[in-house]
């Protein structure tokens, strides 16, 4: 990715699950910096990482995070750490869409196993 200001008009876009949105933000190595977007009543599959760490802060919108069995609701301006290792699912159980900043370290990206 080249230096500069990043927004999601000119990151890298990607699709996932049924309709969400992301943007690569900041992709290294070490370091993955997602926006995501997840539209009203979506959700990911459960799931968890061996060696990633992440932090899930909420823009706008609200998200339920399940996280070892335990939900987790959050609004604008909260965030979750997710330990490696342990089993979590989101979903946005709201009336609009949720979007939300995603910090991975290191980067999922290969380093997700269903739970």
């Amino acid at each position: 990715m080249k230096t500069g200001p990043i927004s999601t008009a000119t990151a890298p876009h990607y699709a996932w699950g049924n309709g969400c949105d992301g943007w690569h933000l900041v992709r290294t190595p070490t370091l993955s910096i997602l926006e995501e977007c997840m539209p009203s009543g979506t959700a990911e599959r459960r799931h968890k990482h061996h060696l990633s760490g992440q932090f899930f802060y909420v823009l706008s919108g609200e998200l339920t995070i399940e996280l070892e069995g335990t939900d987790f609701h959050l609004g604008p301006q909260t965030g979750l750490e997710v330990k490696p290792g342990k089993a979590h699912q989101v979903f946005n159980r709201g009336i609009v869409d949720a979007r939300f900043v995603v910090t991975s370290q290191p980067p999922s990206q290969g380093d997700r196993i269903d739970a």
